[in-house]
């Protein structure tokens, strides 16, 4: 189920993946301002699957896997289940190049030769997931985990994956409302967004974009959504037909919000931004949202500040 999530002022009514949200995809795609359900979501294929590029260690080196529990619990558009690790850099802009696309169901550690948490599943209400990968070690590979924030789970060297290389970023602030996108680590360009409400912000950290909806109804103006990985961080304060949906990441009917904070926590653009977007954006691309740049990202004349 996917929901994304409305402003309250807002029709709000909840939608899913197979039945979506918009604070991302309430099963796969539900976002925080997207109150309508959509028929079905759809996602562009991944790029081509590479093999793990980096070398390696030798098999004495490498924790052994856990055999998981039949019953272990299998993330899904949900809250994902407790017990996996916060990610450590959860605010880095590193640009993260390359995702995990499980090709069967495989279990999820809480760290290397650690205990088996969940199992992560090739898809999440029939829509094929990547996660961006974070951390390696010891033969271990880190994924941001969907359906949490600011967490992430280690998967084991072996067959059930395979890796996809991932070029672009999305880096999102909040202090000046401002979405840039970044290609091989390059800038491309920006545009102003709509952002959380103080009562339902947009959650800090990384994240990544899970799938993508379509969604009846004029307030997203004709055009697709995103649902990223990211939930509220404070799930009660969203209105109850919203529960249990995710951030999303879309246009509105109008621009008159751009540059404040007016959402239940999605994050709104120009429809011309997020028609290219939709053009270009891959499944397990990263989400970073920061309060504030650590550097200027454009000045006065630039050819990345881009403006549509």
């Amino acid at each position: 189920m996917v929901l994304l999530l409305h402003r309250r002022r807002q029709r709000t009514s909840a939608w899913s993946l197979k039945q979506a949200t918009c604070l991302g995809l309430a099963a796969l795609v539900g976002c925080v301002g997207c109150s309508h359900r959509p028929s079905r979501i759809s996602a562009p294929p991944p790029p081509p699957s590479l093999q793990p590029s980096l070398a390696s260690p030798s098999a004495e080196t490498i924790p052994p896997a856990a055999a998981p529990a039949a019953d272990l619990p299998v993330v899904t558009y949900g809250p994902a289940p407790a017990g996996f690790p916060p990610d450590p850099d959860s605010l880095s802009t590193a640009r993260l190049d390359e995702g995990v696309h499980p090709t069967r169901r495989i279990a999820a550690y809480d760290a290397p030769g650690g205990q088996p948490r969940a199992f992560l599943a090739p898809t999440i209400s029939g829509v094929p997931v990547t996660m961006p990968v974070v951390e390696r070690n010891s033969g271990w590979t880190a994924v941001l985990l969907p359906s949490a924030n600011r967490t992430m789970a280690w998967i084991p060297p072996g067959d059930g994956w395979t890796t996809v290389p991932l070029r672009d970023q999305l880096v999102v602030y909040r202090g000046t409302h401002e979405l840039s996108w970044h290609r091989d680590g390059v800038p491309v360009r920006s545009w102003p967004v709509t952002l959380g409400s103080p009562q339902t912000p947009t959650p800090l950290g990384r994240t990544f974009v899970l799938g993508r909806s379509t969604l009846p109804g004029t307030v997203y103006a004709g055009t697709d959504v995103f649902a990223l990985g990211a939930v509220p961080d404070d799930p009660g304060s969203i209105p109850t037909g919203l529960r249990g949906a995710h951030i999303g990441l879309h246009t509105w009917y109008n621009d008159l919000t751009l540059g404040k904070d007016d959402s239940d926590g999605c994050i709104r653009l120009t429809k011309t931004a997020q028609q290219l977007l939709l053009q270009e954006i891959a499944p397990g691309t990263a989400v970073v949202v920061l309060d504030r740049p650590t550097a200027p990202t454009s000045t006065k004349g630039s050819a990345t500040r881009h403006f549509t």
